[in-house]
C-alpha cells in the first residue's frame, strides 16, 4: 500500500495533522492506531450510567496561546471551566499550589504579600546545585512546606526519591503571592462541552482513513509512503536499540457513588496518605448534572499507561542518542510527547502540530 502521508497514534497530535493535511493540502491520510479508539489519553466517554468520563485521567485545557484556542474552537464550544486542586494536609483540605490562602489556613494566620516574602525569604535554603527536584524545591519554599506538599506526593507519583529527580518537575508547579487559587492562570480555560472525543471526532473527515487495533510496528513493512508522522514512542520506532526510555505509569481505578456530589472539588491530592495520589470527580469538571456521581483514584505504577517521562541524566544520554538517529530521518516527522520524551500540555501539543504543519508545507513549496 502506497500513502502520500502514514500517520502513526490517532491522538491529538496525530489527529491535528491529519485535520490539516487533509483540509489545507487536500491530501489522503492514512492513520494507524494501536488502541481501540481515536484520542490517545484525552480519551473520554459515557459511562454507564450516562455520566463523562475521562478514561485516562483528568485533563483540563488551557493556554494564552489564542491561534491554539481559536483552531480548536473549530470543533467544540466550551465549558468554561476555572481549575482548582485542593491538597489534604495535616487533616485539612488546602488550596494547591501554594498561595497566600493556602499559607493562612496551614499556619492559621493570615498572610499577606509582604508576609509571604518574608515568610519565603527567612526558610528558603541555599541549595548545594539546582540539578534535582529536591534542590529546587527546597531553595523555593523551604523545609516544611516541602514535606508537606511535595516530598512525599513526588515520590509517590515517581516511585523514586526527589534528589534523584530531574529539577524542572517542580517548575510546572507555580507559588503565588495573591489570594488566586486556580491551578492554572491561562487566559482561555475549559473543558470542550460534549467531551475531548468528540471534539477529536469533528477533525474526522472522509480523507482519513483510520485503521484502529493495529501496531505499526507489526504493518510497517506492508505500507510506503512519502511522508510519516509518528507519535508513538521514539524508542519502539528503532527497536529499543538503545534500550527502554522509561515512563512512570498509571492504574485507574474509577468508582461510581450513588450521590450527586462526592469531594468538595474536582480534583484534590492526596500527598501524605494512602497508595493513591489524587481523587478526580468528573462531574465537577465538564459541570453535568446526575444523580450519582464517579470518581477516579490514580495510583502511580511501573508498568501500564504511560504518563510521565523519566528524566535523569542516564536517561537523557539514552534519549540523546535516539534524537541523533531522528535528526538523520529525511521523510520521517516525530511529532508529541511519546516521539519526544517530552511532557506536553494539550495546548502544547496543538501548537507544535501546528508548526510542524507549517513547516511540511514550506519545504513542499520550496
Amino acid at each position: 500500500m502506497k500513502f502520500d502521508y502514514v500517520i502513526v497514534g490517532a491522538g491529538i497530535a496525530g489527529l491535528c495533522m491529519a485535520e490539516r493535511i487533509t483540509n489545507v493540502l487536500h491530501k489522503e491520510v492514512l492513520i494507524i492506531e494501536k488502541r481501540s479508539h481515536i484520542g490517545g489519553n484525552l480519551y473520554d466517554c459515557y459511562d454507564e450510567n450516562g455520566i463523562l468520563i475521562q478514561a485516562y485521567g483528568p485533563h483540563i485545557f488551557h493556554t494564552n496561546d489564542a491561534s491554539v484556542f481559536s483552531y480548536l474552537s473549530t470543533f467544540t464550544t466550551w465549558h468554561e471551566y476555572q481549575h482548582k486542586v485542593l491538597s489534604y494536609v495535616n487533616g485539612e483540605y488546602v488550596p494547591f499550589p501554594v498561595n497566600l490562602c493556602t499559607l493562612s489556613q496551614i499556619f492559621h494566620e493570615p498572610f499577606t504579600k509582604e508576609k509571604a516574602q518574608q515568610y519565603f525569604q527567612r526558610v528558603q535554603q541555599d541549595p548545594i546545585s539546582c540539578k534535582t527536584f529536591e534542590d529546587i524545591a527546597m531553595a523555593s519554599v523551604g523545609a516544611d512546606l516541602y514535606e508537606m506538599f511535595y516530598k512525599h506526593y513526588t515520590e509517590k507519583q515517581w516511585g523514586m526519591p526527589c534528589k534523584e529527580l530531574d529539577a524542572s518537575i517542580f517548575s510546572r508547579i507555580p507559588i503565588r503571592l495573591n489570594n488566586d487559587q486556580r491551578y492554572f492562570s491561562d487566559r482561555y480555560q475549559g473543558i470542550p462541552k460534549a467531551g475531548f472525543t468528540a471534539m477529536m471526532k469533528r477533525m474526522v473527515n472522509a480523507k482519513m482513513h483510520i485503521l484502529l487495533n493495529t501496531d505499526y510496528q507489526q504493518i510497517k513493512d506492508e505500507i510506503s509512503y512519502e511522508k510519516l508522522i509518528y507519535t508513538g514512542p521514539l524508542d519502539a520506532y528503532y527497536d529499543y536499540c538503545y534500550g527502554h526510555l522509561p515512563y512512570r505509569c498509571l492504574r485507574f481505578a474509577f468508582e461510581t457513588h450513588d450521590t450527586p456530589s462526592f469531594q468538595q472539588a474536582a480534583v484534590i491530592n492526596y500527598p501524605n496518605d494512602y497508595d493513591y495520589t489524587r481523587i478526580t470527580e468528573f462531574k465537577k469538571l465538564t459541570g453535568q448534572e446526575h444523580k450519582h456521581t464517579v470518581i477516579l483514584k490514580e495510583f502511580p505504577v511501573q508498568e501500564g499507561i504511560q504518563c510521565y517521562p523519566i528524566l535523569q541524566p542516564k536517561i537523557k544520554a539514552i534519549l540523546a542518542q535516539y534524537q541523533r538517529l531522528a535528526e538523520q530521518e529525511k521523510d520521517v516527522i516525530f511529532l508529541g510527547r511519546l516521539a519526544n520524551f517530552k511532557y506536553y500540555n494539550i495546548d502544547q501539543i496543538v501548537a507544535e502540530a501546528c508548526k510542524c504543519f507549517a513547516q511540511l508545507c514550506e519545504k513542499s513549496n520550496a
